[in-house]
């Protein structure tokens, strides 16, 4: 039997809100025969592989009768950019501004007695119900998903204490004594012999309905930025192409080229599309795709790929790969597929809430049943286990993690951090091994000056001057950085001056024919190499460095080193990433000298040299696999997959659009010494989260038995909640005292 072919689609998923989503759509989609499923939370998309005579319908339905929402792609494009699908439906941040407006008034009625007018009740009623019902709304929906599964999350939470206290407060305000005119809730601290249905709690059901949706808008703006990395991804390319038809340049679009157009591409333009150099000569930069900080010369039956740069010369092109198939299109297919696989990290406040709901539900139903059985009565003992419900629901939860994290986020942006959400924040606190770029990371990714030789008996000054003129004439990296090195306010007059592509330049300054070039180009040139001078160009090669020579008068009179530096603070940050308990890797794609020699000089013992982005991603996962828990530093269009790979990707701030978006922190400061501060800040900001969530449930806990044993007071119900609110905000001030 012939094997079966299988096809591959990107599935948008809709009303996931917790690990245990993921688990359950993937589980339910592996079970179909012959499919193979991926689910990520933050990009609400499920990678789905399945046999080709099984309609995309039936995973649809498949995903549909869990409760969830699939979205199947419009498009040729990923179906991880549906996030326009639902533009329709009313955003969370609609229902949390119509919640805030509502509610403030709930809660301020509630805890000042002396504003409480008659029939103030009544109107808390009338603002409480559509906080609880409306803008709760998918708190609940994702707390009846969850119970059909018999999972319970910090949503079941949410939805058993906002629908006991309500329903505590409806029925007071219909049977008991709280819908009579001039109720008010007493201040005293017990109330032994009041009557129970005297008391509302109608500010805890809509305060803590406003405070989560809070908290969830929160995260769901961070979970945004997943898709940007692809987006990023599809702008890094030319919008347009210059082919040659029958002879004639016509210009296109790019996306209009097919296999075997020829195409030209001049100085400063990006190459459309992947293909072989058909005619010319020219350096062209692919530090965006490869790392490598140095540009890369081509000639006629070179492979070029699309999205480099042509620095100078003119290049025609045969396109040889169009759309999916080239580099950059590959590319974006690694950094898609690493964001499906990353995991989710389940929610402190879920993992808690598994434990803490079962526990509550427990003492409230003992509690039921001790009442009776000691005489108090059903009544009581209904009054009393539904005052446990309510006193359970923590109002300061849906202020644990926001508030720690804005004051955390707060303090990372005035130190030159922008931190994506609080699973970046979580992933931090397990990070045990930390992978780094070389260009434009540890060094500065623009090529320098490192050293000067000259030949005995030349002037410095005057060999400076001669060399700027003619390289100012040059758009090479390396030319550039010469010219700045020599500091001419006024460059000489340069004749008859002359390019060849991946040699050298020359031309007539001052009376002297100036040759500036490779080794190679030297000779070629007739131009003798004296002893000193050839000392100094092996010298350059065991600096990982390149050497620049320049001559005249048949002699070469200087060689020039240069190479991308090293920051001023990447060695002290290395040394500080290895106090914090991680092992430290250099990846690059640059090749071994240079790696080796910046690795040697920032104390960095592992080396990983002429890495592609497969293969840094390739080496990112091999690290997983060996039970790692890796950070990724980066900053190019070539780290990006890398990045959304690792446990915790952090881009440099100076880098690509493309890194920026596939991480989960960026450096504004573009600094190593700021990736430490930023995962110093994380685990500190996590330390603060948690110790919010034991207090947001412990100051309630304590409250437990007060309402299990029928003292529950409406004053203490507020006062715990206002008290462990109050807790919350002032721990998660503690952040802005962070110093590096």
């Amino acid at each position: 039997m012939a094997d079966q072919t299988t096809s591959t689609i990107v599935l948008g998923i809709e009303g996931m809100t917790c690990s245990s989503c993921v688990a359950r759509v993937e589980k339910s989609l592996n079970e179909l025969p012959g499919v193979h499923a991926s689910v990520n939370l933050a990009t609400q998309s499920a990678k789905v592989e399945f046999p080709s005579n099984t309609p995309e319908t039936a995973l649809v339905a498949q995903v549909t009768k869990l409760g969830y929402s699939a979205i199947l792609p419009t498009s040729a494009h990923s179906a991880s950019e549906h996030e326009h699908a639902g533009a329709g439906k009313v955003s969370l941040l609609e229902r949390l501004i119509i919640s805030i407006v509502l509610s403030v008034p709930v809660i301020v009625l509630a805890m000042v007695p002396a504003w409480q007018f008659d029939y103030w009740q009544w109107i808390s009623l009338l603002l409480a119900t559509p906080v609880v019902f409306w803008c709760g709304y998918p708190f609940h929906r994702a707390t009846f998903i969850n119970l059909r599964h018999g999972t319970l999350t910090m949503d079941t939470l949410i939805t058993m204490g906002t629908f006991a206290a309500y329903s505590w407060s409806l029925y007071a305000l219909f049977f008991g004594e709280a819908g009579m005119v001039g109720m008010s809730h007493d201040m005293e601290l017990f109330a032994w012999q009041a009557d129970p249905t005297h008391n509302i709690y109608l500010e805890a059901a809509a305060g803590v309905t406003t405070f989560l949706l809070l908290g969830r808008y929160l995260e769901e703006r961070s979970q945004r930025s997943a898709g940007a990395a692809l987006r990023a991804l599809g702008e890094l390319k030319a919008t347009e192409a210059r082919v040659i038809i029958s002879g004639v340049e016509e210009l296109i679009p790019a996306q209009s080229l097919a296999v075997g157009d020829v195409f030209i591409v001049r100085p400063g333009e990006i190459i459309p599309t992947d293909g072989v150099v058909v005619d010319g000569e020219a350096a062209v930069d692919e530090s965006a795709l490869t790392g490598e900080s140095l540009p890369v010369d081509v000639a006629a039956e070179s492979r070029v790929t699309g999205s480099t740069i042509v620095l100078d010369g003119q290049l025609t092109i045969r396109a040889t790969e169009v759309g999916r198939n080239t580099r950059i299109a590959q590319l974006a297919a690694l950094v898609e597929d690493a964001q499906l696989h990353k995991a989710a990290v389940q929610k402190l406040a879920d993992r808690i809430s598994a434990v803490f709901v079962p526990i509550v539900m427990g003492i409230a139903l003992v509690t039921l049943v001790s009442w009776i059985l000691l005489g108090g009565g059903a009544a009581a003992g209904a009054t009393a286990a539904i005052a446990v419900l309510v006193i359970a629901c923590p109002c300061a939860l849906g202020l644990a993690t926001p508030v720690a994290l804005l004051v955390g986020t707060g303090r990372a942006a005035q130190l030159g951090i922008i931190i994506s959400g609080p699973d970046a924040i979580e992933s931090s606190s397990h990070i045990d091994t930390i992978v780094v770029d070389k260009t434009g990371t540890v060094t500065t990714g623009v090529m320098s000056v490192t050293e000067v030789t000259l030949a005995p008996g030349t002037e410095g000054l005057t060999a400076r001057a001669l060399v700027a003129a003619v390289e100012a004439r040059s758009e090479h990296p390396i030319a550039k950085a010469i010219v700045r090195e020599a500091d001419q306010d006024i460059l000489l007059e340069v004749e008859h001056f002359r390019s060849t592509a991946g040699q050298g330049v020359r031309g007539t300054v001052s009376g002297h024919d100036v040759v500036v070039g490779t080794e190679a180009w030297m000779q070629s040139q007739k131009l003798s190499l004296g002893v000193e001078m050839h000392a100094a160009v092996q010298t350059a090669r065991s600096h990982g460095a390149t050497a620049v020579l320049a001559g005249w008068d048949d002699h070469v009179r200087m060689v020039v080193e240069v190479s991308d530096t090293i920051k001023p603070d990447s060695a002290l940050a290395i040394a500080e990433l290895r106090a914090l308990g991680l092992d430290v890797f250099l990846l690059t794609g640059d090749h071994e000298d240079a790696a080796q020699s910046i690795a040697a000089q920032v104390g960095i013992t592992q080396v990983i040299a002429g890495a592609s982005p497969e293969h840094k991603i390739a080496r990112i996962m091999e690290l997983q696999s060996q039970g790692h828990r890796v950070a990724m530093v980066g900053d190019g269009v070539n780290d990006a997959a890398a990045l959304a790979q690792a446990d915790l990707g952090i881009a440099m701030g100076t880098g690509t659009d493309v890194a920026i978006a596939a991480s989960d922190i960026t450096l504004v400061r573009g600094t190593l010494s700021a990736a430490v501060d930023s995962l110093r800040l994380a685990r500190r900001t996590l330390g603060i989260i948690r110790g919010n969530l034991f207090w947001a449930f412990a100051y309630n806990v304590a409250a437990i038995p007060l309402a299990a044993l029928g003292f529950l007071n409406p004053m203490i119900a507020g006062a715990a909640m206002a008290f462990s609110s109050l807790f919350v905000v002032l721990n998660s001030l503690r952040l802005r005292r962070f110093a590096r």
